[in-house]
């Protein structure tokens, strides 16, 4: 602590092995304003590079450890003032906090999505003795992105514990344990290693409850952070959904809402087969009210916004991203009805036909490429299955190329709200002009 309304900014944990780390590149400036889950800086460790983000808001009043230099784990590196609060000492780099018992979670508290998240896994290691939690530094460093601190300490290292950098062997030890009577939660720390479990995946627990003739399900959890606009460089940014889409007999969930991110985690931990669950990076500072032991069915879209003149239909990050530009449009006269998925993998088409009966245009929104993405498959199944009630469909993803590193290029590459608004500006008329 420097003076009232200063906070010290410590070199954060990214990984129990970790003793120091490198700044790269800071995010900020002197000067600049800092939300709190906004990207402040790049830090490289013995693993990869990670994007730290803002715990507090308020001014970025000074870098102590410049671009290009090491500092130990804990050490201050910036100081963040704080308009009219008092500072605090930086947190030291200590076991994290205990996690909160469900039970004296209050209905309708507001929440972050990672501690939604933190508050499924936390309920169904306490319900079921045969759910367990492994990943790269999930125990005692409680995730690279603060998702799991608590969970090792209160569960006991058989529960909750830390793994080798190996992602097809982790794969194979849930695919073996899911089979042998357990209930994994896996943690692959970045969706785009997925490619390292295919094999397991595809040949083995898509397979095994078919191959069974439905007598033994593959009930195991792969929870992987994915997604652009963090400033992780073109192989920690990528959405691997297309990769996953064509695989006969999992699930894909994607969460847009901490209370769908908890429900739906609970579901899918319940769920007899392997599902891959979906966490989208920027999304784990959003807050949201989150109700208590409520489970969130697989496989049902919601409507996040009534609208008359167009259909939206989306996931995730993009959820927030199309109901910003629903804003945008409303000023314009269009009325813009947005259907958040939830699940990728069955698609509910049943929820966004009802929608686009209604308004009679559709634009898909995906943060993926263009070609191949499940943005196509949702459109085919709309022409398939609803032609008739159709005046235009499209869609709105990323172009056929790797996610640039440079933040402009990198925001000019994701579908935001502006190029939505401008792409439906293009191509639907306010109602009043017919």
């Amino acid at each position: 602590m420097s003076d009232t309304g200063l906070i010290d900014i410590g070199m954060p944990r990214l990984s129990d092995s970790m003793e120091e780390a490198t700044i790269l590149t800071w995010l900020k400036r002197p000067g600049d304003p800092v939300t709190r889950g906004e990207p402040l800086v790049e830090v490289e460790t013995d693993k990869a590079t990670m994007v730290y983000e803002a715990e507090t808001a308020g001014v970025l009043e000074e870098i102590v450890v410049d671009d290009g230099s090491t500092a130990d784990l804990g050490a201050v590196i910036a100081r963040i003032r704080v308009s009219g609060a008092a500072a605090a000492p930086p947190a030291p780099p200590a076991p994290a906090p205990t996690v909160e018992p469900a039970a004296t979670k209050a209905p309708g508290v507001e929440v972050e999505f990672r501690d939604a998240i933190r508050q499924a896994l936390d309920e169904e290691l306490a319900r079921d003795e045969r759910v367990f939690l492994f990943g790269e530094d999930v125990a005692a460093a409680g995730g690279v992105f603060a998702v799991t601190p608590g969970l090792h300490e209160k569960h006991g290292s058989d529960r909750v514990f830390d793994t080798p950098i190996s992602e097809l062997a982790m794969t194979g030890a849930a695919y073996g344990a899911a089979i042998t009577g357990r209930r994994p939660v896996l943690e692959i720390m970045f969706g785009d290693f997925l490619a390292l479990s295919m094999d397991t995946l595809i040949n083995q627990a898509s397979k095994y409850w078919f191959l069974t003739g439905g007598k033994q399900g593959v009930p195991l959890v792969i929870r992987s952070v994915v997604g652009g606009g963090g400033r992780f460089g073109a192989i920690h940014s990528q959405m691997p959904v297309s990769w996953l889409m064509g695989i006969t007999g999992l699930k894909i969930v994607a969460p847009a809402t901490p209370a769908d991110a908890k429900g739906l985690l609970k579901a899918a931990i319940r769920d007899e087969n392997p599902v891959v669950f979906l966490e989208h990076k920027r999304l784990y500072s959003l807050k949201g009210e989150v109700g208590g032991d409520e489970v969130v069915p697989i496989g049902r879209a919601r409507i996040a916004r009534e609208g008359s003149r167009i259909t939206l239909v989306t996931a995730m990050k993009s959820v927030h991203d199309c109901l910003e530009a629903a804003d945008l449009l409303a000023a314009d006269g269009i009325d813009a009805e947005v259907v958040d998925l939830r699940t990728l993998r069955p698609l509910d088409l049943e929820t966004v036909l009802a929608s686009v009966q209604k308004t009679n245009r559709v634009a898909v929104v995906e943060e993926g490429p263009l070609t191949g993405g499940w943005a196509g498959e949702m459109l085919a199944l709309i022409a398939e299955h609803g032609l008739g009630d159709l005046d235009d469909a499209w869609r709105i993803a990323t172009p056929d190329t790797p996610i640039p590193y440079s933040p402009p290029l990198e925001d000019a590459h994701l579908p935001g709200p502006e190029r939505i608004a401008a792409e439906v500006r293009r191509r639907v008329s306010p109602a009043s002009d017919g």
